[in-house]
Formats: C-alpha cells, structure tokens, sequence
C-alpha cells in the first residue's frame, strides 16, 4: 500500500479551501484508515462503525485487540447515538474541557459502533480534540472516529507526521500533515460511570482542574502499584518505549553522572534525558534537553520526540531525570514509567 501525504495549515479556518481534508475524509468513509493531528498526539482514525477499519487500525499497529479505542468526534450532539446516559458531571466536565484533551467513559448502548473498536466492553470512551484539522476531518467524514496514536504499538506516540511515516509508511492509507502537535501527551482519560469519576490515564488535564470543576476525583490506584490490576485493558500494556533500554533515576544529577560514567567505562553508548538547567552539566553520548523544569508542559510536548532521537542516535542504554509528580507531572511520569517498564535505579 501507497501512504500519501497531505500537508495542510493546522489552523484550516475554512476546510473547503483543503482538498486534502475531504480526501481523507472519503477514505475513511470507504474504512480505510488515516492519520491526523491532533492537540496532544497524531491519531490513527478509522471509521467507528465499520469492524473492517478498525481491524485495520489493529493491524497496522501491531496492538491487542483487548485494548478499546478512544471515540473521536466532532459534535456532542453524536454522544446520543451510543451513550446510555450523561452524568451531571460529565457535562460539567465537556461544558469546561471539550473540545480538548479529556477522555470521557460513559455507558454504551447499543447502536452502530463497532464491538472491536470498545473490546467488547459495556463502556466507550469519547473525546472531543481541539485540533482544528482533526474537528474538520471528523466533520467532513460524517462518522465518529476510533483513533488510537498513529505509531507502532509499544513505541514512543507520534508527535509528528515524520513519526507516523516512520512507523507506519506502506500500511495505512494516508496521513494528514499539520506540524507538530502541542499537548504531547495523550488526553487524561475518565471513567464517569461511577459516583465518583476516576482517571485511568492521567494526561492533558490534571486532576486539580477537573476537581476544580466537579469535586473529588480518584486515581487508578494501578497508576501508582504495579501490582494492582489496571482498570484500563489498555494500561496493562507496555508503551511509549524506545528502542534502548531506559532507565529513571531518583537522586541528584551526580549520582546519574556516575551511573552513566560506570555505562561508558563498559563500552557502551549512553543517553541522558534531561532539561535545559541540567543540559551542560552531564558529560555523556548524547544529552538531550527535553523542555524545562520550570515550565513542565515543555517537557509534555517533547517527551515522545525526545525518546525517538535517542533512537536515531543508537544509544546502547539511557538514563532519565525525575520530575515532579504535580499537575502535568503526573503524565510526563506515567509515560516515563511505562517507557522504562517500571525500571528505576534508586
């Protein structure tokens, strides 16, 4: 299979001026699939009512099949035509949040969606992106859009079209091409179904902003015990890896330097994941500043592009900085954690 490449302005203030947006729009309304961009990561969308797409976003990224996708539209309005029921806060939450990078789960009733696209579960999770070339893609396509990232299950998510191309040219039908992303993260994900909402992914919304708008929220407590079984089918997994070895170290920037000088007394080629207050102070084969501590969204926004470079440079091993838990921390370190499946060096 061809992939083809569309390049389009990622403000598209009138859609009917791109083309490229109503081509991909005709190919996912044939159940082919396509990338798009959208505020946190590149997704990979396929028509939401069609089996025959969706197993074809499974195919092309290698992903489990018991692992749901996230529903993407365009209009709230399509929420009536596969949830049981909006709780009063969840409508708080969209009234505040959407369009934007919170993941909602509701109950499902039966309709026209796909069972491959939710595994088979009672519940679907919606989001809403604030990306305009993913609004106008959803829109144009007429259809709500299973999207999962645009990468190779297991590696880095994409951040841009130059990721998706590396992990996926010659097995999706196209992607759309609107520059990098900004959020960085995926979106926060929200089980709404119970009296009180928990997060099964922390992400683009931190837990103080939704608390700000509807009271207590809890946390998976898998997110923070790997020995408890997650909520989310898709959290058991293995993500956001490079292909190196990576490992997290707690302790200061001196005890990182020897564990990387240690590293290069063996032979082998090692990276460091830092930020730009750190950058010159360690000494290694390649130091990559990923964003600053004094603003934690830069690190949310380069993260995934980071660990790709490390990639690109063939490290033999990687060590990486801590950050702080709160606010947008609590992604940056969920996805780092993953990354290194839970190997940190205290």
């Amino acid at each position: 299979m061809q992939t083809k490449l569309w390049s389009v302005d990622k403000n598209v203030d009138n859609p009917k001026n791109y083309p490229q947006i109503a081509q991909a729009a005709l190919l996912l309304r044939e159940n082919e699939v396509v990338a798009f961009p959208t505020e946190t990561v590149y997704g990979l969308g396929g028509n939401a009512h069609s089996d025959k797409a969706i197993h074809k976003i499974y195919e092309a990224k290698g992903r489990p099949s018991d692992n749901p996708l996230i529903i993407h539209i365009a209009d709230r309005n399509q929420l009536n035509e596969f949830v049981t029921q909006i709780p009063d806060k969840a409508t708080k939450l969209m009234d505040e949040f959407w369009p934007g990078p919170l993941t909602i789960i509701f109950e499902k009733k039966p309709s026209e969606l796909s069972h491959v696209a939710t595994a088979g579960l009672s519940t679907v999770a919606v989001r809403m992106p604030s990306h305009p070339v993913a609004l106008a893609v959803i829109k144009e396509a007429g259809v709500p859009i299973a999207a999962p990232s645009a990468n190779s299950s297991g590696k880095p998510s994409p951040t841009k079209a130059a990721h998706v191309l590396e992990d996926l040219n010659g097995k999706i039908a196209g992607i759309v091409d609107a520059g990098a992303t900004g959020v960085g993260v995926e979106s926060t994900v929200l089980d709404c179904t119970e009296e009180i909402p928990i997060i099964l992914r922390p992400g683009g919304v931190t837990k103080d902003e939704l608390e700000r708008v509807i009271g207590e929220v809890r946390v998976d407590p898998a997110l923070k015990d790997q020995n408890e079984a997650p909520k989310s089918p898709g959290m058991k997994y293995r993500h956001y890896a490079p292909k190196s070895p990576l490992f997290l170290v707690k302790g200061d920037r001196d005890k990182l330097q020897q564990l990387v000088e240690k590293e290069r007394s063996e032979g082998r080629k090692v990276g460091v994941l830092t930020t730009t207050e750190n950058e010159g102070f360690y000494h290694a084969d390649e130091v990559i500043a990923c964003g600053t501590r004094e603003d934690l969204a830069t690190v949310a926004s380069s993260l995934y592009d980071v660990l790709r470079s490390f990639d690109q440079r063939e490290v033999d091993i990687i060590f990486s900085e801590m950050f702080p838990s709160a606010g947008v921390g609590e992604a940056i370190m969920n996805r780092l954690l993953k990354a290194a499946g839970n190997q940190m060096i205290e």
